[in-house]
């Protein structure tokens, strides 16, 4: 294995292992991430997305979810979040972090979850996310990643964090010209 292959897996294989985690929890956001009056994307619920709840979002809908969430955690409608209020707010999607966290892992139905039941849960989650980061990477889908594949991903990657390989890239190191 040449060393930049060898440099690259040590990079992507830590990131595949967090990436399931970061998916579920957000940065700076509690478990399905959000925060009250946070931002939407993966970690926000559908749910609080779907306004008028016919099953589809709107730009609209989209555009509107934060303001809702505020408005749902301002329980006593002054337009001020007070601490009991972010609260309230915080256990609810702690409860609903739980609960589905529950659904997913209590194999046995026993309604709590042995060392067992989160290993394999995690387990799952690490290799979900292996299989995910693998798929992108194989272009071609053959089941295997070729030297140009992994070169044209790592292009991809430098350019949305704004590296054109001119500095500080990925493309940039002793073992690259």
């Amino acid at each position: 294995m040449s060393m930049f292959k060898a440099s690259v897996l040590a990079i992507l294989i830590p990131m595949a292992l967090a990436a399931p985690a970061l998916a579920q929890q957000g940065p700076g956001n509690g478990p399905r991430g959000g925060g009250i009056g946070g931002g939407f994307g993966p970690q926000m619920l559908f749910s609080e997305m779907d306004l008028d709840g016919n099953g589809a979002v709107t730009l609209e809908e989209m555009q509107n979810a934060t303001q809702s969430r505020f408005a749902n955690a301002d329980t006593d409608g002054d337009g001020l979040l007070s601490r009991d209020e972010m609260l309230a707010q915080a256990m609810t999607r702690a409860e609903t972090a739980v609960d589905l966290m529950l659904e997913n892992a209590d194999s046995d139905g026993d309604g709590a979850l042995s060392q067992a039941e989160i290993d394999a849960m995690r387990a799952a989650r690490r290799t979900a996310g292996m299989e995910r980061m693998f798929a992108r990477v194989d272009a071609d889908g053959d089941g295997q990643v070729t030297q140009a594949e992994m070169d044209q991903m790592m292009q991809r990657f430098g350019e949305r964090r704004g590296d054109r390989g001119d500095r500080h890239g990925w493309g940039h190191g002793f073992w690259r010209n």
